[in-house]
């Protein structure tokens, strides 16, 4: 009786490994949240997707609408060709707007919807013609970098850059220290 015990917590300790490995595994894989249900298609192009991955979720207010199917390169136009899947469940207007943005500072990216205005609703292989590519962070910090370097250059020269006089017009002459006997003028001797 004991013995049968034991091997029923045991085998049951065992199946409960192998489960907690099959959801870390999936977690891993970005594919815990396995739907489904009935999906469209729509496609996106950006300048540069940053570090996104198929599988990476879409968004809207923060729920879960979608998932990248698929990215590509579009030869004709230098783009990326990004294809989502968006539930059926959830119907956008065609002026939705998508962004690539990122989860905190440095984790995972993933496509953002703003959905527009319009009546008409995307469809499947509709194209979201606004798009705003990722932020790169490197080219940021760069940006930043220069412009501080470009401040303290200019801070450095005095600020803005003094104007020459206008042509035919004597620059004014620095008025002498208080106290100080006044220089006799140039070619000028003083008998």
């Amino acid at each position: 009786m004991k013995k049968n015990a034991l091997d029923f917590w045991v085998g049951l300790f065992v199946v409960l490994g192998f489960v907690a490995l099959l959801f870390l595994a999936l977690k891993a894989g970005n594919m815990s949240s396995l739907s489904f249900q009935q999906t469209y298609a729509v496609k996106l192009k950006f300048d540069n997707i940053g570090g996104l991955k198929p599988r990476a979720p879409v968004k809207s207010a923060g729920v879960t609408v979608g998932r990248v199917a698929s990215i590509g390169f579009d030869s004709n136009t230098y783009q990326a060709l990004v294809t989502i899947n968006l539930d059926q469940q959830y119907q956008f207007p065609k002026d939705t707007s998508a962004k690539i943005l990122t989860s905190g500072l440095l984790g995972e990216q993933y496509i953002g919807l703003e959905p527009g205005g319009d009546s008409e609703m995307l469809k499947a292989g509709d194209t979201i013609a606004m798009t705003q590519s990722a932020i790169v962070l490197e080219n940021l910090i760069g940006q930043f970098l220069y412009s501080k370097a470009a401040d303290s250059g200019a801070s450095k020269s005095g600020g803005a850059a003094a104007e020459p006089p206008a042509p035919g017009l004597a620059a004014p002459a620095a008025a002498p220290a208080p106290g100080a006997a006044a220089a006799p003028a140039s070619g000028a001797s003083a008998q």
